[in-house]
This record gives structure tokens, C-alpha cells and sequence, in this order.
């Protein structure tokens, strides 16, 4: 893999993650796979997670059912492993899907979408992901050990409203980043529109603080409004939090960083006034949707350096890395 130099990059502040270069040649990683109805039409907004020496990814597929238009299709989560975080072997089956169980009418027959990924202090890995039954939305939250098997838990609130988009605060612990307490409780980030925060005890029960801490602003690529990206990560400097940001302009998504106070989850430090990454390439920018995003879901610490996955154009998977320079120097947020 190859990076280009350094003055490539705009000047970043000490705290955030970054900067993000995508690898040389890039392509989206992972594709739609018509030999498989599931993923025919789809694939994209991955969750990513380090497992045994690999990076794994979870994404959301979406199969050829239903209107051609966004939102009408079926949705379910794919598997895929890697050993560089750039190529990638997938399972031929979903490990996520609508089905016959206690969250069917909140699934179907929209599906499961836009995953996030944490792993729990005792290994378990626990999911956050969009409910969707083509009437409204919920955050479903789910666990596994192998993440294969998913036991669903239901959604994390009691809401009227739709809601959706939940990222858990991590830390980085030995290349994982693991689901982190702070003042003895787990913290999230969760929405869109607003972003705010909810509490919880155990990972599965949430409760929710509904003043906001993130919101639009005018003139910004964020101007439209903000929703959560990757799990967030609880660093030296503050809870460093990666979200997509929609232009009311272009109506693009692109990805900004926030920093919020380790000690009090809700209290905003400082906030990127550019994005920190957009659509450039061709396949980032037409698809689906056809204004174009790097929409980011996956997060993870790999080989020296950090990997960022995104949806693009509601089409694709593709993924940006740090150069390894700012891993061990001045501006390693950790």
C-alpha cells in the first residue's frame, strides 16, 4: 500500500484522527456480488472491528427487491475479513437479516442498515445498527462472540420518533478499541439531525440525554445537519468523535471531527471547520445517491495505523489510512 507524501495533507490539529489518504489506485473494497441476490444491488456503511491479527467488516448490502429507489430495498449485513484492511474475503451468506423473530416488524421489509461496532471489556462484540420497516426508524442493538451469531436485543429507546445513528465511546487498548466507562457509565452518540448522548450500565440498555451537542452550521459542509459516524475514541486529549456532516448546498456528505471533554461527555472543546475528508473519485460521487458521500461507519487501530471505512454514494465500500509519521509522533491523539 502506498501513501502519497506528507504535503499532500492540510495541517491538522494535535487532537484529531488523521489525516485520512486513500490508498494508491483506489477502489472500493468491497462491491456488489450479483451471484448473490442478498448483496446484488448494494454494498456499503460498514462497521469494521480488529479480531485476531484481521480486520473484519460488516456492511450493509441491499438486495434487488422492491422500487429502484433509495430506502425500497431489503437490507442486510454482510461479513467480509482481511488481512491488510485493503483486500477482502467474504462470507457467501449475511450474518445480520430481517427474519422471523421478536424484531420483525420493526425490520421488515427494510431491513438491517448502517452498522456500528464496539467490543465489550469481556470480548463480547456489540452492534448497533438502523431498524428499518419502511415506516419509521429504531437503533437496533445486537451482540455476538464470533460475530457471525447475533443475538438482536431491540431497539435501545422507547421512542415515538424515528431515530437512528449510535456510535459507543471506545478506548484503545493493545490495537482494539474497546467500549469505554467514563465517570462509571458507557456513553453514545446517537442521531442525526442533532446528535446527542444516552448512558448505559451494561451496553444494551440505554438511556437517553436528550439535550443536543452537535448540531448544523450555516456555511459549513455540516450546514445541513450532522450524524454520527464511527464509535467515538476516548483519548488524552478527549473523546475524539468522527461524524458525516450534509451540505444543504450540495446535499454531499462528507466527514468532520469533534472533541468533546473526557470528563463530561457532553461539553464540546473544538470542532474541524472544514470536512476532513469528501468525495473525490468517480464512484464516490455517483451511484445511488447521486450527490455523492464518504459517509463513515468503521473505525479501527491496524498495523501501525488507522483505517477508516466508509459508505460511498450509497454504492460501495472504500477505506482511507493514516500515513504511519503520525502514529508515533506529536499528533497521535492516544
Amino acid at each position: 500500500m502506498k501513501l502519497l507524501p506528507l504535503f499532500f495533507f492540510a495541517a491538522t490539529a494535535a487532537w484529531q484522527i488523521g489525516p485520512f489518504q486513500r490508498p494508491e489506485a483506489a477502489q472500493p473494497v468491497i462491491k456488489p456480488d450479483p451471484s448473490h441476490a442478498w448483496e446484488a444491488l448494494h454494498t456499503f456503511n460498514p462497521a469494521a472491528i480488529v479480531r485476531d491479527g484481521k480486520v473484519y467488516v460488516l456492511y450493509r448490502a441491499e438486495d434487488n427487491s422492491g422500487e429502484m429507489k433509495i430506502g425500497l430495498h431489503t437490507s442486510r449485513l454482510g461479513l467480509a475479513e482481511s488481512t491488510d484492511g485493503i483486500h477482502f474475503t467474504r462470507r457467501s451468506e449475511p450474518v445480520l437479516s430481517p427474519g422471523d423473530d421478536s424484531e420483525h416488524d420493526r425490520e421488515w421489509p427494510g431491513g438491517c442498515e448502517d452498522p456500528r461496532i464496539v467490543e465489550a471489556p469481556d470480548g463480547t462484540y456489540v452492534l448497533t445498527y438502523t431498524q428499518w420497516n419502511r415506516k419509521r426508524t429504531d437503533v437496533g442493538v445486537a451482540t455476538s462472540r464470533d460475530l457471525i451469531h447475533w443475538t438482536k436485543h431491540g431497539p435501545i429507546f422507547a421512542r415515538d420518533a424515528s431515530y437512528k445513528s449510535a456510535g459507543i465511546v471506545t478506548r484503545l487498548d493493545h490495537g482494539r478499541l474497546i467500549a469505554a466507562k467514563i465517570n462509571g457509565k458507557y456513553w453514545m452518540y446517537w442521531g442525526e439531525i442533532t446528535v446527542r448522548l444516552a448512558t448505559s450500565d451494561d451496553l444494551i440498555h440505554w438511556t437517553p440525554i436528550e439535550a443536543p451537542v452537535l448540531e448544523k452550521r450555516p456555511g459549513h459542509f455540516d450546514s445541513s445537519f450532522p450524524e454520527v459516524g464511527p464509535p467515538p475514541v476516548l483519548t488524552d486529549r478527549g473523546i475524539v468523535v468522527l461524524y458525516n456532516g450534509r451540505s444543504a448546498e450540495t446535499h454531499s456528505y462528507s466527514v468532520g471531527e469533534a472533541l468533546f471533554s473526557a470528563g463530561d461527555p457532553s461539553h464540546l472543546i473544538d470542532r474541524t471547520e472544514n470536512a476532513v475528508f469528501q468525495p473525490e473519485l468517480p464512484w464516490e460521487k455517483t451511484g445511488q445517491y447521486t450527490a455523492g458521500t464518504t459517509f463513515a461507519e468503521g473505525l479501527v487501530f491496524f498495523q501501525d495505523r488507522w483505517f477508516l471505512y466508509y459508505g460511498c454514494a450509497d454504492s460501495f465500500v472504500g477505506v482511507a489510512v493514516t500515513p504511519l509519521v503520525f502514529v508515533h509522533g506529536p499528533r497521535h491523539p492516544l
